[in-house]
């Protein structure tokens, strides 16, 4: 089997639920493959999330045109880095680019608050520390532009989408340090089943993606199955992390119901539950 095939369409779901979380914009289909693949299987809303300023435009727009997509914008956490230190390797998607510094930061996130006010944008998000692909050189630039999402997000009434990437602990720092909006979801969750209880404690939703049916991921299972079930959401954060056995292949929204079952089986709740309380999160978080 190619790893670049994708998988097969599973079992649809009984009851519909929303993708979380998801770059329709990096995905081999088209945009309009890719939903109806996933209403075949009754994922039927999608949460489309910007990177950048152009993916949040796309975002933004694509919103604009499907009432069953909506948008959260931002600058990723590793973007910022890159635009104020240049990025000489270019190993992002985006290619190599030259220092632009702070100016040019503040505005691409001028750029972000804009398409934050529009009504079918959602969330601000993905934003966030990402301590694993940034060293401590893009650290300040990476907590500034958090931090300026965070305000973006409370000016206009938006739910946050958080990217944690081995830095729990300055995450929720921040958090609670800049306060923290009202709806804010910790998309990939990735903490352990301590983290799960502070972010339980603060009212965070928690965003399980298909790393949760990965062997070597129980610290994963166990914050789920301590993570109150009506702060539970489901994504697929695709093309990536595509859950098991199709690990390595391109995920797609398609794929939510895999992650689900898994998720029921480690809550002890049976499939349409779980789907009923994911869907009715998911329409709280993002206010739709």
């Amino acid at each position: 089997m190619s790893r670049s095939e994708a998988p097969p369409l599973p079992e649809p779901l009984r009851v519909p639920v929303a993708d979380s979380h998801t770059h329709l914009d990096m995905q081999d289909a088209t945009l309009e493959e890719s939903l109806a693949r996933a209403a075949a299987v009754n994922v039927t809303t999608v949460v489309q999330v910007g990177c950048d300023v152009v993916g949040s435009r796309w975002a933004a727009e694509t919103a604009a045109a499907h009432p069953n997509v909506h948008a959260a914008v931002a600058l990723h956490p590793n973007e910022a880095p890159r635009i104020v230190h240049g990025d000489p390797e270019g190993w992002s998607r985006q290619g190599a680019r030259e220092a632009d510094g702070t100016a040019a930061l503040h505005e691409a996130l001028a750029e972000i608050d804009a398409l934050a006010a529009l009504d079918h944008v959602r969330g601000v998000g993905e934003t966030g520390l990402d301590h694993f692909r940034t060293g401590p050189e893009g650290m300040a630039a990476q907590e500034e532009s958090f931090r300026a999402h965070i305000e973006i997000a409370k000016r206009h009434g938006k739910a946050l989408v958080i990217h944690d990437r081995e830095a729990h602990a300055d995450v929720l720092r921040v958090l609670a340090d800049a306060g923290a909006p009202e709806r804010t979801v910790f998309h990939c969750y990735s903490g352990d089943a301590d983290m799960a209880r502070i972010c339980a404690d603060a009212g965070y939703f928690m965003s399980f993606a298909g790393n949760v049916t990965f062997k070597n991921a129980q610290p994963l299972r166990d914050a789920l199955a301590v993570a109150p079930t009506e702060l539970i959401l489901v994504e697929t954060d695709a093309p990536f992390l595509t859950p098991a056995p199709y690990r390595g292949r391109p995920n797609a929204p398609y794929l939510v119901p895999i992650t689900l079952r898994a998720m029921a089986e480690v809550k002890g709740l049976d499939e349409d539950t779980l789907a009923e309380a994911v869907a009715d999160n998911t329409a709280r978080a993002f206010d739709y």
